[in-house]
């Protein structure tokens, strides 16, 4: 048996990359954010054969003194931290001291730096690790630092890189999301001596950067979302259901300015979404999370892509319930701007405080003189198209279909403007037809509107009966004959644990053994669900997640098969006093943008649009 012995620092260094130098676009990030901590305001990005064969970075930050150099490439050497506070509270993008000793340790590595002071500035080289002598050399203020051979002596890792085009992909990938989190600083790229892409300085919430990113579509569905709350502030973009995504590729998550992944937050943002969203979807979003540091542990994972939050249940719940409330303000009619600050002065005279545990923000208000159900949870009784009348008292909420199919609203109908153009129009204007007994069209100031009639009224139906169910609670049902399920020991201490928060679920469980559960009682709208594999969802998403809402979305999923056979069918002849308070009820309906199974209930076309279908001023 060989004896402990201590391993080269070469060594030390090579086995270090492996965790932080997993292909070029690894090697791109580390130097960008050194440049960012220096504060540099523009970067230049040179790459040769994906990154592969050369990636220079030149920045025009704080630079590095001639005798820093050849600390700044020696293991765990940083000017980011000097203490355990430091870390606790770590604010720069780097900090563990590790990148520039890995990277030099598997490429031929040079760098060149001058401090504005400076007469002149220092260059070092780095072979493979080894350092070569700290040379003058003429550089102008700011550190350019010089990638060649990438993994050029570690062949088995350099077996593992992808085509050119690969590499390529990943590395402006990075630099896409590096640009949506810090549009203030200046980018500029080239490969293969080509300019190939140049992110101009602007505002964080200019529409040019935004549309540059990640296209023109998203920043024409993209909501505004800036809340703030129990020393948190959740800001950026989100997009409207309509435009949602086969894959998850634009989702960006940044902690304190950080690029992250975090499990806790997606599934926040999905669960806000889940009532809106096509199945199988994905939301697209671009948000920003900052809290006190000393909230959030960074030093997780030596790439820096993972965090850790001291107040995790919190912040889920934050993000959740922001979303939640923003997208609930997604009304067939309204613009994406006038979900923004600084949307136009009609909405903003109608603002209100948001409700919620958390206070602060903001979310849309209702026309004035309007009723129906409000984002507060408030539930008011009013007429409904196609005889749909919601019941005065909340515990009556089956009433909501109880009215025959064949009876009509007694409401005048409203006559068209004179001119399209006219004030006071309203977002979908007034009915004009009705198209194959499926769809509603409306003239409104701008154009034409139509509507998914059936989509529509079943999102209203739903959105009233989950409104008069919410009033109820969840009442729970006994068992006459309770059932002992048999989980894992972590389940079961989850179960001890949450037994208050199982019981406003509807579930009252005793633990009756180490790896066993007594159930006694059950939501009472879910008693002809599978109570067991429930029960276990709701387990295994508290110990993840810190809540659950598998009660909530069984609830919904019965209540949305009930809104969609009320809601009225194909082939039935409206009047047009039926169609403009269907209209009217969307405007005021929350998520009528969408029906419950996420299908968009309503388009618009712009007197423009339609005229260049005719070549109309050609």
């Amino acid at each position: 048996m060989s004896s402990i012995r201590p391993l080269p620092e070469i060594l030390i260094n090579q086995i270090a990359a492996g965790e932080v130098v997993e292909r070029p676009a690894s090697v791109v990030k580390e130097l960008v954010e050194n440049a960012l901590d220096a504060g540099a305001t523009r970067v230049d990005i040179d790459l040769e054969e994906g990154g592969v064969r050369l990636i220079r970075i030149r920045d025009n930050g704080g630079g590095i003194a001639a005798d820093q150099l050849p600390l700044a490439v020696s293991r765990h050497a940083t000017s980011k931290i000097a203490s355990l506070d430091d870390l606790e509270a770590v604010a720069t993008l780097g900090f563990r001291g590790e990148a520039l000793p890995s990277i030099a340790s598997v490429s031929r590595f040079s760098m060149a730096s001058r401090q504005a002071d400076d007469e002149h500035g220092a260059a070092l080289q780095v072979e493979g690790g080894r350092l070569g002598e700290v040379m003058p050399r003429a550089h102008a203020p700011g550190t350019t630092v010089e990638v060649r051979e990438l993994f050029y002596n570690v062949p088995a890792r350099r077996k593992f890189l992808r085509a050119e085009r690969t590499e390529l992909g990943h590395i402006e990938e990075w630099l896409r999301s590096l640009a949506l989190a810090r549009p203030d600083v200046e980018l500029r790229v080239s490969h293969n001596g080509k300019a190939s892409r140049r992110y101009k300085p602007g505002d964080l919430y200019s529409d040019a950067r935004l549309g540059e990113t990640l296209g023109e579509d998203f920043a024409r569905q993209a909501l505004r979302v800036d809340h703030s709350a129990a020393g948190l502030r959740l800001h950026g973009w989100i997009a409207q259901p309509q435009y949602s995504r086969a894959s998850t590729d634009q989702q960006y998550l940044y902690v304190n300015g950080r690029s992250v992944r975090d499990r806790s937050v997606s599934h926040a943002v999905k669960m806000a979404y889940g009532d809106v969203l096509y199945h199988g979807r994905q939301p697209a979003y671009v948000l920003f999370l900052e809290l006190d540091p000393t909230r959030v542990d960074v030093n997780v994972h030596p790439a820096k892509h993972e965090v850790r939050f001291r107040d995790a249940r919190l912040i889920h719940d934050f993000v959740y319930r922001t979303l939640k409330e923003a997208l609930a303000e997604t009304r067939a009619g309204m613009e994406p701007a006038a979900m923004a600050p600084g949307y136009p002065a009609h909405m903003a005279a109608q603002a209100t405080p948001a409700a919620g545990a958390y206070g602060g923000g903001y979310v849309l208000g209702r026309p004035p003189g309007s009723t129906g159900v409000g984002s507060n949870g408030n539930w008011q009784a009013r007429q409904s198209p196609l005889g749909l009348q919601v019941a005065e008292a909340p515990s009556a909420y089956a009433a909501l279909y109880s009215s025959p199919a064949g009876d009509s609203l007694q409401t005048p109908a409203q006559a068209l403007p004179a001119t399209a153009a006219d004030s006071g129009v309203p977002p979908l204007g007034y009915a004009i037809a009705q198209l194959h007994g499926i769809y509603i069209l409306a003239e409104n100031a701008e154009g034409l509107i139509v509507v998914d009639m059936h989509a529509a009224h079943e999102r209203i139906g739903y959105e009233r009966l989950k409104t008069a169910h919410d009033g109820i609670g969840l009442h729970a049902q006994p068992l006459l004959v309770p059932i002992t399920l048999a989980v894992g020991e972590r389940d079961a201490d989850v179960a001890e644990r949450e037994a208050a928060t199982l019981a406003e679920l509807g579930f009252e469980i005793t633990r009756s053994g180490p790896g066993s559960l007594h159930v006694r009682s059950i939501p009472a709208l879910l008693a002809n669900a599978e109570p067991e594999g429930l029960l276990r969802d709701v387990l295994t998403d508290l110990r993840e997640h810190g809540q659950s809402r598998r009660i909530a979305s069984a609830r919904d999923e019965l209540l949305s098969t009930m809104a969609c056979h009320g809601a009225v069918r194909a082939n039935r002849r409206l009047t047009l006093p039926e169609m403009n308070a269907l209209l009217r009820d969307m405007e005021i309906t929350e998520r009528s943008g969408q029906c419950n199974h996420g299908r968009p209930t309503w388009a618009r076309f712009s007197l423009a649009e339609i005229d260049r279908w005719f070549l109309r001023g050609r």
